[in-house]
């Protein structure tokens, strides 16, 4: 399974020896590290409990687009819902098959934030869609590798279902191709000051969430970036035009 399962600043070691042992008992040995503050660690070895192998081949990266390069679908974890920010939100049961249809074709990941905080506002900017583990509401304190430990085991109770339907004709374009062409709209945005009359200052980030949403395969951003080439071409030809 082309599943990336990536930890995002992770503070305590324990948590990611535990996170290997989580995995590994279900079959997935794809781990990336973003910015850890300890490893390797004795403690994290110790949790792992024999999955130290997968440890020795986890992928420790700086940043998180390093981590999400060429993802095609990227799913971030959250422990409150966030509705006012217009993600698909699936449960780990309801988001399992979608994974691995999507792993079909390319590398997909699995997003956890940081222990006390989450994955920042940011982050999730980043993501095509949310998980939200439905707990007790009178306490929802899921330890890291305990939402681990739910997603792997849907994962690996999805991957003995019937086979899901076919796959693309053309593959989702991968994470950095949409940050390339987010980064394109706000150049275009700015170029023909286009700005957010709701206010906010939130405009390109609300794009960013509906390109997201949209799943574009990579035909469909090569033409989203050529009509940004052409709207920027037309504002340097003719820059008295009103946006």
């Amino acid at each position: 399974m082309q599943i990336r399962f990536i930890l995002v600043a992770p503070r305590h070691p324990g948590n990611i020896g535990s996170t290997a042992r989580a995995m590994k008992t279900m079959g997935l040995d794809d781990l990336w590290l973003v910015s850890p503050a300890q490893f390797p660690h004795p403690e994290a070895t110790a949790l792992a409990s024999g999955a130290d192998d997968l440890l020795g081949r986890a992928r420790v990266v700086g940043t998180l687009a390093e981590a999400l390069e060429g993802c095609r679908w990227v799913v971030g974890t959250s422990a409150r819902l966030r509705t006012a920010f217009y993600w698909p939100v699936f449960t780990p049961r309801e988001v399992a098959p979608r994974l691995l249809q999507a792993a079909v074709d390319g590398p997909v990941a699995v997003v956890f934030g940081t222990e006390r905080t989450g994955l920042t506002n940011e982050e999730f900017e980043r993501c095509n869609a949310l998980i939200h583990i439905p707990a007790n509401p009178a306490y929802e304190s899921l330890n890291l590798s305990q939402a681990v430990q739910i997603l792997a085991y849907e994962l690996r109770v999805a991957r003995d279902l019937p086979a899901p339907e076919a796959r693309r004709l053309v593959p989702l374009a991968p994470a950095e191709e949409l940050e390339r062409l987010n980064t394109h709209l706000g150049q275009v945005l700015a170029a023909v000051e286009f700005t957010d009359r709701a206010g906010g200052g939130h405009l390109e980030r609300r794009f960013a969430r509906v390109f997201g949403r949209a799943e574009l395969d990579q035909h469909e951003v090569n033409m989203f970036r050529g009509l940004l080439a052409a709207v920027m071409a037309k504002a340097r030809r003719d820059p008295e035009t009103p946006a």
